[in-house]
């Protein structure tokens, strides 16, 4: 193949290279030829395709046995990498038309269209993996998620986090007092926290993403719930211009590097945007606002960030705690024993916390 046009959510080089094969290849000798770097054309039957990949995942090493928390999460962190950089290297290709050239393939152009936009080549080589995550991603935009106290669906787009964990949106719901109000919501993902907050009564939401799937994500809901009149949603970081009586956000939880973009709903790198949320809110409220963080505590429990960072955080940033609320995880990760984090995820609990401006202190 000459030229074609490669997609990569990690952001990895085109292939310099492609080696086709077919049905005969073998899960031992897939794995014995990308670890000397090949990428490996797939172009025989879909179904065998994706049993390639599975069993050459079976193959590979499981994450090292953990002394505490931290321990078990690199480890999970590393076999996640590996288990990225291995079966990455199965790739296929698709026509002008973003048909997937190979037996039995289902028809994957729409979800290509909807994530990549029309063909700029004649041929698109994307890895099988990343494929197949794109077509699980369209089925739940074509659908939608019913969420909690919402009317109406969400439909999510590829790469936005899914809202499937319900204690943060049920934490939400228990803010009584949003009429009339004027909010902004940071880091809005599919939107569903705006929805929420403007079907309960919230005059108007102005949202921000760095994505722009994201963005394109939470324009569509807001369309798709007839919100649009109300909502407006902004590409960049952090807070919109001016201010507002309601600031809320749900940001990333773990204070780690994205790997991928697909990461960055979960990954914040140092706690940059949840330090620049806290440093930048008092001056986003209006007088008497009030600003809604919803935030795990597993970071703490895993031992990324320490019981203290956040107070210490938010008086550095002249912010109290006015009231807080919890909810002891109820996901389906938190009560899976085989998985390499459970004991720190059976312990997890989300706090929904209200944050206003420290009083000023008068000098005597």
């Amino acid at each position: 193949m000459n030229s074609f046009s490669w997609r990569s959510e990690s952001d990895e080089s085109a292939p310099s290279r492609l080696s086709p094969v077919d049905d005969r290849l073998t899960a031992d000798a897939a794995l014995r030829r990308v670890r000397r770097g090949e990428h490996l054309l797939y172009t025989g039957d879909f179904q065998n395709a994706k049993q390639l990949l599975a069993a050459m995942g079976r193959r590979l090493p499981a994450p090292t046995a953990a002394r505490s928390p931290l321990e078990a999460f690199r480890a999970e962190r590393r076999a996640r990498q590996l288990e990225h950089e291995t079966l990455s290297r199965i790739v296929v290709a698709l026509d002008r038309s973003y048909r997937l050239e190979l037996r039995r393939a289902p028809d994957v152009a729409e979800a290509c269209r909807w994530v990549w936009g029309e063909p700029d080549a004649d041929k698109t080589v994307v890895s099988l993996k990343t494929l197949i995550g794109m077509l699980g991603a369209a089925e739940w935009r074509r659908k939608g998620l019913s969420v909690p106290g919402l009317e109406g669906k969400i439909h999510p787009h590829y790469g936005v986090y899914l809202p499937t964990r319900t204690d943060y949106v049920e934490l939400l719901l228990s803010v009584t007092d949003v009429k009339g109000k004027k909010v902004f919501d940071v880091g809005t993902g599919t939107g569903v926290l705006s929805f929420l907050l403007l079907q309960r009564g919230a005059s108007s939401v102005t949202a921000t993403d760095c994505d722009e799937r994201a963005v394109a994500c939470a324009r569509e809901n807001a369309e798709r719930l007839g919100l649009s009149k109300r909502f407006e949603v902004l590409q960049g970081d952090l807070f919109p211009p001016g201010k507002a009586d309601l600031v809320v956000s749900n940001p990333p939880w773990l204070p780690e590097p994205p790997k991928n973009r697909v990461d960055r709903a979960v990954f914040d790198e140092d706690n940059r945007f949840l330090l620049g949320f806290l440093e930048g809110l008092a001056e986003h409220l209006n007088p008497g606002g009030e600003g809604l963080l919803i935030l795990s505590d597993l970071a703490v429990l895993l031992g990324l960030r320490s019981a203290e960072w956040l107070d210490q955080e938010l008086a550095r940033c002249g912010l109290v705690v006015k009231w807080k609320k919890s909810t002891p995880a109820r996901h389906s990760k938190a009560k899976d024993k085989s998985d390499p984090l459970h004991a720190a995820r059976s312990r997890e609990v989300t706090t929904l916390y209200g944050l206003v401006p420290a009083p000023e202190q008068k000098s005597s």
